[in-house]
């Protein structure tokens, strides 16, 4: 483990929460909230960049058409529609299609990474942030920290609790899971390994400690 190729001579610290799909993050990141740090999570981003009648979703409807497209109304009396992702049919395509995969996360990731150096700069006075990202290894993102905590589970955690929570088959949940680096890979780069393979929020006590 290290960090030489973190941001060196930052003062802020800038904590990145990482790992597999299902492995614990968000659990971790609103922890991490509820101990008074600022958290920017590349999820919630991501979801936003997808919002109704967003450039962005306007090119994702251009490139999948019907198959992705929801029809909402604007307004109770408005002309006209806004174009809907429907997330659940979006999600089905770019998880058996790798191209596609990488088509997407290649539209979204800029939108996100300005989300986030826009929101590092509003917290400039904060003494430590918690960035959430899944991608963080992935995407090469380290930077944007100064340590990494990978959080860390069996795989068949990963797929019961994707399947409990999404109502996955285990097909799906697979697709997902592989869609992203291993844990074990991701866990070899970390500064620290957070292990939520145990009891519920068996971690506090670790992530306190490193706080």
């Amino acid at each position: 483990m290290g960090a030489s190729h973190r941001w060196q001579g930052q003062q802020q610290r800038r904590i990145g929460i990482t790992g597999g799909i299902a492995s614990g993050k968000s659990s971790i990141g609103s922890y991490l909230l509820s101990r008074g740090l600022p958290v920017l999570d590349a999820d919630l981003y991501a979801h936003e960049a997808l919002m109704p009648g967003s450039h962005l979703t306007e090119a994702v409807v251009q490139r999948f058409g019907s198959r992705v497209e929801q029809q909402v109304k604007s307004g109770e009396e408005a002309i006209g529609t806004t174009r809907k992702i429907d997330r659940q049919a979006l999600g089905q395509i770019i998880f058996q299609n790798s191209k596609e995969r990488l088509w997407l996360e290649q539209l979204i990731h800029p939108e996100v990474l300005e989300r986030f150096e826009q929101d590092i700069a509003r917290h400039a006075e904060a003494p430590a942030l918690a960035l959430v990202i899944p991608l963080l290894f992935e995407k090469g993102l380290e930077e944007l920290c100064t340590e990494v905590w990978v959080v860390s589970c069996f795989r068949k955690q990963q797929q019961e609790r994707l399947m409990a929570r999404n109502g996955l088959s285990v097909i799906e949940a697979e697709q997902r899971i592989q869609a992203q680096w291993p844990l074990e890979r991701k866990s070899q780069l970390a500064d620290q390994v957070i292990d939520n393979s145990g009891t519920p929020n068996g971690w506090q006590e670790q992530v306190s400690k490193l706080l």
